[in-house]
């Protein structure tokens, strides 16, 4: 994936004041990989963390897993406001550097409460993807900001499936607690980098004759885009937490490796046809968020009546499509909905919102593999897909009829 180049002068990074060039949009991406790698690499690994800090059956595990997850999207909107008052580069890097500190009070916890205690900080002080999102909107705007966020989008999903695996390698030489210690670094060296950036301005606001004579075109609502948000990442999440478990029923003798890549493909699909997802629908971003909402409840569906490795593959494949055209089509309606709203709120609360999706989608998978078995969540999942696939064409309809009235 990468970003289209910014029209620049010769010999020039930036276009215009506050801007960003191509090359600083992709270092952006690369400190939020690396700054992700713990965030996202280290959780799977509660089971064998905690009885090293007493809990011995690792009863927390579910519990502290959503921990950061929560007090996340409970800090959001406070520092994406923050943001917008005191600048969104100063508080990218607190975002970093909260992550740092919270790591290492992790690495460093002896106790059950002390690890505890991080993880709320972790989640509290950290909320790196809402403040990078809100940095990005104040220097980029249109189908530029909207390839950002996809790029983002796409640092959080190589992160999330080459972060465990990392994890797992060095698991032999450090113990997976001791490694909050190390991964500290990483959130520390991208808010050094980061601190060579600019601090973004105000995007596409060079004169006010420029503003008067560009077309002017209605802000995106953010009710729509709050509720797709939230349901979207409700749907696709709910089948995380116990896809092992029901890979290994009803593939009886599957291998690790095995889960693991069925685990990764919808991610590997996001990363592989993104860019061009972007390019095929940032003009019909509603048609894409109803094709996905589509295909995310017809992989889901799938899940329940896989019972070979080839329908499973095909399922996840069909997830991964659905995947790919919700969270490209969630960025340009982000962008969008960024033009004339102070991008550090806005990202702020949908990040609070996003991060709600994912914590509701955790206790209904949690209640629904207690009750009805493995298998449950994925149905669950099914349903809201499919709910918010038919709102969702119900909702593109009218904007159809009205560009067909246009023409």
């Amino acid at each position: 994936m990468t970003v289209d180049a910014l029209p620049q002068r010769p010999g020039s990074e930036i276009d215009r004041s506050g801007g960003l060039g191509r090359r600083q949009v992709h270092a952006v991406a690369a400190c939020y990989f690396v700054a992700s790698f713990a965030a996202l690499g280290l959780p799977p690994y509660l089971t064998a963390i905690l009885p090293t800090l007493g809990d011995q059956q690792a009863r927390w595990a579910g519990v502290l897993y959503i921990v950061p997850t929560v007090f996340s999207a409970l800090g959001a909107p406070l520092w994406g406001r923050l943001a917008d008052r005191f600048g969104r580069k100063r508080l990218l890097l607190r975002a970093q550097l909260g992550l740092s500190i919270s790591f290492l009070l992790a690495g460093a916890a002896g106790s059950l409460p002390a690890f505890t205690l991080a993880l709320v900080l972790q989640g509290f002080l950290g909320g790196t993807f809402a403040a990078t999102n809100g940095y990005l909107a104040a220097a980029l705007d249109g189908p530029r900001l909207s390839r950002a966020l996809t790029l983002m989008q796409g640092s959080a999903r190589a992160a999330l499936v080459a972060a465990p695996i990392l994890v797992g390698a060095l698991s032999p030489w450090i113990d997976p607690h001791r490694q909050y210690l190390v991964m500290a670094v990483l959130p520390l060296a991208a808010a050094v980098f980061l601190s060579l950036l600019p601090e973004p301005g105000e995007p596409g606001a060079a004169t006010a004759d420029e503003r008067e004579s560009a077309p002017q075109t209605a802000d995106v609502p953010l009710l729509p885009l709050y509720v797709f948000e939230f349901v979207f990442v409700f749907a696709t999440v709910i089948s995380f937490p116990y896809l092992i478990a029901l890979a290994e029923q009803r593939l009886p003798g599957v291998s690790g490796t095995t889960t693991g890549v069925l685990f990764a493909l919808p991610h590997l699909c996001y990363l592989a046809f993104a860019a061009r997802t972007h390019t095929l629908f940032h003009g019909r971003p509603h048609t894409g968020i109803a094709l996905g909402f589509g295909c995310v409840a017809l992989g889901l569906a799938g899940h329940a009546l896989a019972h070979s490795l080839p329908v499973f593959v095909a399922v996840r494949l069909l997830l991964g499509a659905g995947l790919t055209l919700g969270l490209v089509s969630l960025a340009v309606l982000a962008a969008g909905a960024a033009k004339g709203r102070p991008p550090g709120r806005m990202f702020g609360t949908l990040e609070l919102v996003s991060k709600g999706g994912a914590v509701a989608a955790g206790v209904v998978a949690a209640l629904a593999n207690g009750r009805f078995g493995a298998a449950a969540p994925v149905v669950a999942g099914t349903a809201a897909a499919l709910l918010a696939a038919v709102a969702a064409t119900a909702f593109t309809l009218p904007i159809r009829r009205q560009r067909w009235s246009r023409r």
